[in-house]
């Protein structure tokens, strides 16, 4: 696990000073989630807040960020600490394509008699625009891989649409 970390560290310090600029901020945003193939739930609205940090070469940026997010339906919670780690593609100056996959550990949960799965893996693909002076919108997708509930033939993904404002200090 030492090898590993000092390993990242490495890797962190050589493409931070080979890359053109790097972002480091707070975002904090609205959530729009439910879950895929349950019947009789209604969208849950939620907030995410967090941070973010990203490492720009050209028109291409490596991004990963630490969010915690309000997750579920209206009739349960499920509250996540949210690792996406994704490319952002700058097609134009400051307009981006963002797109890659998110790891999920939850936090809390309101479902008091069924066994859910601890963690979720989801793809992300969303747009935000950078603007010059450190202000970031953004708007994404998740689109959940793994099913919440533990049970055979239970199924249900996170499916989470979100809306972020966020502020770049460097």
């Amino acid at each position: 696990m030492k090898k590993l970390m000092i390993a990242l560290v490495a890797i962190f310090i050589t493409a931070t000073t080979s890359a053109q600029g790097v972002d480091l901020g707070i975002k904090l945003g609205a959530n729009f989630s439910t879950l895929s193939d349950v019947v009789g739930v209604k969208n849950k609205t939620g907030i995410h807040a967090g941070i973010f940090g990203a490492v720009k070469f050209g028109g291409i940026a490596v991004q990963a960020e630490m969010l915690y997010s309000q997750q579920g339906t209206d009739k349960f919670d499920l509250d996540y600490i949210n690792v996406p780690l994704f490319i952002k593609y700058y097609m134009v100056q400051g307009l981006n394509l963002q797109f890659g996959p998110q790891f999920g550990f939850v936090v809390k949960d309101g479902l008091s008699n069924a066994e859910i799965n601890k963690s979720d893996v989801s793809g992300l693909i969303g747009l935000g625009y950078d603007f010059p002076f450190g202000l970031r919108l953004e708007s994404r997708y998740n689109l959940g891989f793994t099913d919440v509930p533990k049970g055979a033939g239970e199924k249900g993904k996170n499916n989470v649409f979100s809306l972020a404002l966020g502020y770049s200090f460097l």
